[in-house]
Order: C-alpha cells, then sequence, then structure tokens
C-alpha cells in the first residue's frame, strides 16, 4: 500500500478545510474491527487533550448515512478527524502493523510542514502588524498632542492599564519576563497585536470624531477604548492579552520569512549547465 493512500482518502469541507473520515482511516489502517480501532481514537483524544489542544477541534463526532445490502440507508458513527488527530490515532495504533508504520511516517511529514507552514503565515502576520503599530502610534502620538497631552508616556499606559486589566507598559514587560532592551511590542503574537492595533486606531479615531480636549480627557479615552477591547475579548471568550504567550522578537520572524524566500527563489531559479 501507498502512503499517498492517506492522501487520496482525505477529504475537504465547504469551506476547504482538510479532514478524515475515522471510518476510511480505519480501513486504510486495516481494522477489520471498528471497535477495536475506536480504542486508538480515545487514546489520541486523550493525547490530543494533554497537549493542550481543543479536542474538538480535532475530532469532531458526527453520524454518516451508508447503504446497506437492500439499497436502505442506516446511520452510522463516525468521527472527522484533523490531520493532527490522525497523527495522534496512528502513534496509538497496532505497531506491529506495517501499514500503521507508513501511517506514522506520512502524518508525521505532512503534520510538521503543516506546522510550518502555520508558523511562517502567523510570521507574516506579526511583521505586518508590528509596522502597522509603528505607523499608527506615530499617528496616535501626534493626535494626543494635538488635544493637549504633554506627558506621552502617561497617555501610553492609560491605554494599556484598559486593556491589560490595571497593568502598565512596566507590568506588561516585567510579567512576560523580558529584558530591559526588549519591547513588549515586538514579542507579541498577531493576535496580542491586533487587540493593541485595534486599541490605537480606535482611540484616535475617538480622539478626533468627539474633538476630545485637555490631557486628562484624552488620557480617559485612552483608557475606556482599551477597557472596551478588553470586554469584547471576554465576552467572546478570547484569552487577556496579559495571558497570551511571550514569542520571539519580530526581528527573528523576519529572518525566518527572508530564509523561505530565498528558499523558494533558489527552488523556482532553473539550473543552467
Amino acid at each position: 500500500m501507498k502512503e499517498n493512500q492517506f492522501e487520496t482518502i482525505k477529504q475537504l469541507d465547504n469551506n476547504g478545510a482538510e479532514f478524515w473520515s475515522s471510518r476510511d482511516l480505519a480501513k486504510a489502517l486495516e481494522y477489520s474491527d471498528y471497535r477495536n480501532f475506536y480504542t486508538a481514537i480515545n487514546k489520541a483524544k486523550s493525547a490530543c487533550e494533554n497537549s493542550g489542544e481543543v479536542v474538538h477541534n480535532h475530532f469532531v463526532d458526527t453520524t454518516e448515512m451508508v447503504k446497506t445490502g437492500s439499497g436502505a440507508e442506516r446511520p452510522i458513527e463516525t468521527v472527522y478527524l484533523s490531520r493532527y488527530a490522525c497523527y495522534l490515532i496512528v502513534q496509538n495504533s497496532d505497531p506491529t502493523k506495517v501499514v500503521v508504520a507508513k501511517g506514522q511516517t506520512y502524518f508525521a511529514i505532512q503534520t510538521r510542514k503543516q506546522e510550518n507552514t502555520e508558523n511562517l503565515i502567523e510570521d507574516n502576520k506579526r511583521v505586518f502588524l508590528r509596522e502597522e503599530m509603528k505607523k499608527h502610534n506615530t499617528n496616535l502620538t501626534q493626535t494626543a498632542k494635538s488635544a493637549g497631552v504633554q506627558n506621552y508616556a502617561i497617555f501610553q499606559n492609560a491605554g494599556y492599564k484598559g486593556l491589560y486589566g490595571g497593568l502598565t507598559s512596566q507590568d506588561i514587560h516585567k510579567k512576560k519576563g523580558l529584558k530591559k532592551s526588549q519591547q513588549i511590542l515586538d514579542h507579541m503574537n498577531s493576535e496580542e497585536l491586533a487587540a493593541n492595533l485595534f486599541r490605537a486606531t480606535q482611540t484616535e479615531a475617538k480622539i478626533k470624531r468627539e474633538d476630545i480636549k485637555g490631557e486628562g480627557n484624552a488620557n480617559l479615552a485612552h483608557f475606556e477604548v482599551g477597557q472596551k477591547v478588553r470586554n469584547t475579548i471576554r465576552h467572546i471568550g478570547g484569552t487577556m492579552p496579559e495571558d497570551l504567550p511571550k514569542v520571539d522578537g519580530v526581528g527573528k520572524a523576519k529572518i525566518r520569512i527572508k530564509k523561505e524566500e530565498k528558499k523558494k527563489l533558489k527552488k523556482n531559479t532553473p539550473h543552467i549547465n
């Protein structure tokens, strides 16, 4: 059996996202009794949970209709699996089967490729958002100055306090364990950067729209916008920004992007003998 059979049983949902049916995967891994395969699924679910992933993001219980010998249809329980779920399942399947060993190799390689792609997407998002933060922080500084702000550090901390539940930039710096020379914005993931970008753009818009004047009023406006962004994150069940993980410097993300671009250029450049 060829390894690419795991690719041929892959399906795509209406949004183009890939998934595998547990029934198809069981057949590919040569399980004659689906009940035995379900043991591997349960072990994989436990491994998924222990790795910190949300189980239902990778294992979706559903019911499929299949035809019987008489032509009628009957419902059967099936689990729709992500690529990561398949990887965990083959790691918990019968290791004596040659096909399982092939499956372990296939999904390990493909999962790694997927992780690399996702990491590159995250790097690009971080670099883009960090550049946007620079531009909009400059605009916000000018707008705050026009409103009468003289101590920009206090004004900036007002926004951070609203968004980070009372924490100042110094508090955030300490909580994330950054070195003195490191800037907090350089070590935020795309989710945290996006929240801060929204805070900055909406504060600038509010000051201009409401023609806010006076340092105290501008500081209060910045705090209120930050607080509303925080409340929105809480309302939708998101992670509070101070609890998001610290990531490596955005400069390293730029280096990884450049390396990948060089690889693609080298790959696509024809060799002349």
